[in-house]
C-alpha cells in the first residue's frame, strides 16, 4: 500500500468514527500559539481528507483537531444526556446527534 492509500484509508476511518454532530472533549492540544483549553467540549463539523477533525468548540472557536497530535475523547451517552438536560433547563436547543 502506498502513502496515498494509507492516508485515504485513515481519513475514511476517522470519518466513520467521528461523523458530523459527534460531541468531543479536548484533553490536550499541541498548538503552541492558540490552543483550545483542556476540558473544552465541541461538535464535529467534518473530517477532511487529511484526517483533521473540523470542530465547532462550545467557546465559539473553530480550530481543528489533529489525531495523533491532539488528545481528545468522545462524550459518553450519559454525558450527552446530561448536556441535553442542561440545555433544556437553560432553554437552549440541545445539540443534534
Amino acid at each position: 500500500m502506498n502513502e496515498w492509500e494509507r492516508l485515504n484509508r485513515q481519513a475514511k476511518r476517522y470519518k466513520e468514527m467521528y461523523p458530523p454532530g459527534t460531541r468531543l472533549e479536548l484533553i490536550s492540544m499541541d498548538d503552541p500559539y492558540a490552543p483550545v483549553p483542556p476540558g473544552t467540549r465541541g461538535t464535529v463539523q467534518y473530517v477532511d481528507d487529511a484526517s483533521q477533525i473540523g470542530m465547532k468548540w462550545d467557546d465559539g472557536r473553530t480550530l481543528s483537531l489533529i489525531p495523533g497530535e491532539d488528545s481528545f475523547r468522545k462524550l459518553t451517552p450519559e454525558e450527552l444526556a446530561e448536556e441535553q438536560n442542561e440545555n433544556l433547563n437553560n432553554g437552549d436547543i440541545a445539540p443534534v446527534m
